[in-house]
């Protein structure tokens, strides 16, 4: 019998691979592309094309593709075989350098955000050699940037890129000033932590807002949710185990490192972490584990749901990801050690993190903005939509002690007694955690917790990449010059403390008098909705920073805020026609029946007694003719106010209206025909309600 480790990451052609396949001289260049940033030679590339064929061809590849990351959201991939004719009429497997390190999709089909015109269709994608080739299936998939004619990214791995590239620079510049001169490069590397629902499948065909829009627009609060909180960390359901056992499979064959799985506090909802790798290794890694979810889960009957809220009134998902910084010698940076009063690099590192939360919440924010996120963020399982930096009572004492440059004389070790012998005893962590925090240190990690379960986790670390990396230029533009580096130091990092003090809360934030606090007296951001944050991505300190760093052009910047409200737009737009056609062919006309069912029933009792009053069922048919009536008319609203919308030219005045019309209209609808579901015979009603979904896997 096979064992994982036996297995894990055959369809990968990794490091071990490499050097197993490649002349030592090319796998050497490589090596010092993938470290080092070093420029990739032809002669090299065409060696590894030819290595990385034979291998997929052994594996059972007959295509490659270059997969990339379009502004859509999810993967893209066109498959080409590596077939090529022969003079004696067969075929022979051919693949180059050439083919390897560039590709040519039509650019004109992926959303541009205006850079590209649609009679302008030609886009290249080039060959990541940082991130491992892979076989999905009988394709070899090499992992690639995605850009424009012109130039311009319209992918989410060249930014990406660009601010891993951003800060590593900047990284090196402070370490090389602590006298580090080994360091060849500084990474960051992530642990996303994923979270999704699991329904049955013939329960999800049946309902047309789920295979529309991944989330339930219509559902009655059932007898029973998450109260009891039995389903967090339980025994895991049998269809469930069977799909996690086989999902964990698939990833370590892709080399993924998925580590710990449960129940999560919903019914139906679970969680996947990976333990943590290179930030660009872990976005790829993180699409494929969204991509191979879906995929087992169909082949158990299921279907895997990645929406922020799929289901009112339960908890939505999240995807938790975990950011440190590392050095190529497996130094962590964001490790305090045993002592970390004493510990300048550390506490430098750390303050640079502040002041870029601080100074950027913004650009935080925005980076998870999605139609929907906004349904899950300050609801009772997600942090609030302020950004604010959790460091817990330690880390908090010192700074605190810098601050007012008095001694700090470290925190007691607590010993955990828990009153019977048999059990361990073992020293208590010197701060709690806090689930309710946006942004909280973790021990040697920050874990930002605001990222939707369907969000790329590209998009925000290329935000936190790149405020750290700004905060860090500052630094040492200013420790470069400093005629003494131990006081310079040290004032830098008190005044940091002092100027950013205000983005630091170890409360609770999901506390109503935070969000007040946070806004009135520390003066905090709180964007509660995409069109509320989205148009700051354009604002001047924004585009200045993130132009400096070459993270993005501002050409690139306007294109993604147009593309972003146009994501938002068209979600909703989706949604609410979905609404319409369902209230007005499927919900409605079901009540509809039941009122003639009742009132077959009140002239069949009258029939035999004539003096009967038949009280409930007149009741009951009072009541639902008035919500009838409710339906009809706030169907038609949310019709108009579509009408309305779709004349609309302007993409922010579009998101607005949404934002200030549609989704009322789609609230009131809803309301109405949830109260009629309470009252409607089960019989009638036209689709599993949210008792069948939730309880219905087994």
């Amino acid at each position: 019998m096979k064992t994982v480790s036996d297995y894990f990451g055959c369809l990968v052609f990794d490091d071990r691979v490499m050097k197993a396949n490649l002349p030592a001289k090319v796998y050497q260049s490589l090596r010092k592309t993938i470290d080092e940033g070093a420029k990739i030679d032809i002669s090299v590339a065409n060696a590894v094309a030819s290595a990385m064929k034979d291998w997929a061809v052994a594996n059972g590849a007959t295509h490659y593709t270059h997969w990339f990351q379009p502004l859509t959201g999810i993967t893209a991939e066109k498959h080409d075989s590596f077939i090529s004719p022969s003079p004696d009429g067969g075929v022979i497997m051919e693949f180059s350098g050439k083919e390897l390190i560039k590709g040519e999709p039509d650019a004109s089909s992926f959303p541009s955000g205006g850079l590209r015109a649609t009679f302008e269709a030609r886009g290249y994608t080039a060959w990541d050699p940082t991130s491992y080739a892979f076989i999905k299936g009988k394709t070899l998939c090499i992992p690639t940037a995605f850009c424009s004619y012109g130039g311009e990214a319209l992918d989410k791995k060249t930014p990406l890129l660009r601010s891993m590239e951003a800060l590593n620079k900047q990284a090196l510049r402070i370490l090389r000033l602590f006298g580090n001169e080994d360091v060849k490069c500084v990474r960051t590397s992530v642990g996303p932590e994923q979270e999704y629902f699991l329904i049955d499948k013939e329960m999800y065909d049946q309902r047309r807002d789920l295979r529309f829009t991944g989330r339930t627009l219509f559902g009655a609060k059932p007898p029973k949710g998450q109260e009891m909180d039995d389903h967090y960390f339980g025994v895991i359901k049998p269809r469930v185990a069977a799909f996690m056992e086989e999902l964990n499979e698939e990833l370590w064959k892709l080399g993924i490192l998925a580590k710990t799985e449960h129940n999560e506090v919903a019914p139906a909802q679970h969680e996947l972490a990976p333990i943590y790798t290179t930030t660009n290794i872990a976005t790829d890694h993180n699409q494929l584990t969204m991509e191979i979810m879906q995929r087992v889960a169909a082949k158990h009957g299921l279907v895997c749901l990645l929406h922020e809220k799929p289901f009112a009134g339960v908890n939505g998902s999240g995807k938790h990801n975990n950011w440190s910084i590392s050095t190529d010698s497996g130094v962590n940076l964001l490790s305090p050690g045993e002592t970390p009063y004493e510990n300048a690099q550390f506490l430098l590192f750390l303050c640079a993190v502040i002041k870029a939360v601080d100074e950027y919440q913004d650009l935080l924010r925005i980076s998870v903005a999605t139609a929907g996120n906004d349904h899950r963020l300050g609801a009772n399982e997600a942090p609030p939509a302020v950004v604010s930096i959790f460091l817990g009572d330690e880390l908090n004492a010192v700074l605190e002690a810098i601050e007012n440059n008095t001694p700090y004389y470290g925190a007691e070790k607590t010993q955990m007694k828990l009153g019977v012998n048999v059990l361990p005893k073992f020293n208590r962590d010197t701060t709690d955690r806090n689930r309710t925090s946006p942004f909280a240190f973790t021990g040697n990690k920050f874990e930002f917790r605001m990222l939707g379960s369907s969000n790329s986790i590209a998009c925000a670390n290329i935000m936190l990449n790149s405020a750290v990396a700004e905060s860090l230029k500052i630094y040492a533009d200013r420790l470069e010059q400093a005629e003494n580096f131990e006081d310079a130091l040290h004032e830098m990092i008190r005044k940091t403390i002092k100027d950013h003090k205000n983005i630091i809360f170890n409360g609770n934030g999901y506390d109503d008098t935070w969000i007040k606090e946070a806004t009135e007296q520390r003066g905090l951001l709180n964007y509660r909705t995409t069109p509320d944050c989205m148009p700051h991505l354009l604002d001047k300190k924004n585009v200045q920073m993130l132009t400096s760093h070459k993270v993005f052009s501002e050409t690139e910047l306007k294109s993604r805020c147009e593309i972003m409200l146009e994501n938002y737009c068209k979600t909703v737009t989706i949604e609410a026609n979905t609404m319409v056609d369902m209230a007005r062919t499927e919900i409605a006309p079901a009540v509809e029946c039941y009122v003639q069912e009742l009132a077959k029933t009140v002239a069949a009792k009258r029939a035999v007694a004539t003096d009967l009053t038949c009280s409930y069922e007149t009741g009951l048919m009072k009541k639902l003719s008035v919500l009838t009536d409710r339906i009809a008319d706030k169907t038609e609203e949310l019709e108009s106010a579509l009408v309305y919308l779709s004349e609309l030219d302007d993409t922010m005045a579009a998101a607005n209206m949404i934002r200030d019309e549609v989704l009322i209209r789609m609230s009131e609808l809803r309301l109405a025909c949830d109260e009629a579901e309470t009252l409607t015979a089960k019989k009638y009603w036209p689709f599993p309600t949210y008792g069948d979904l939730l309880f219905g896997v087994r």
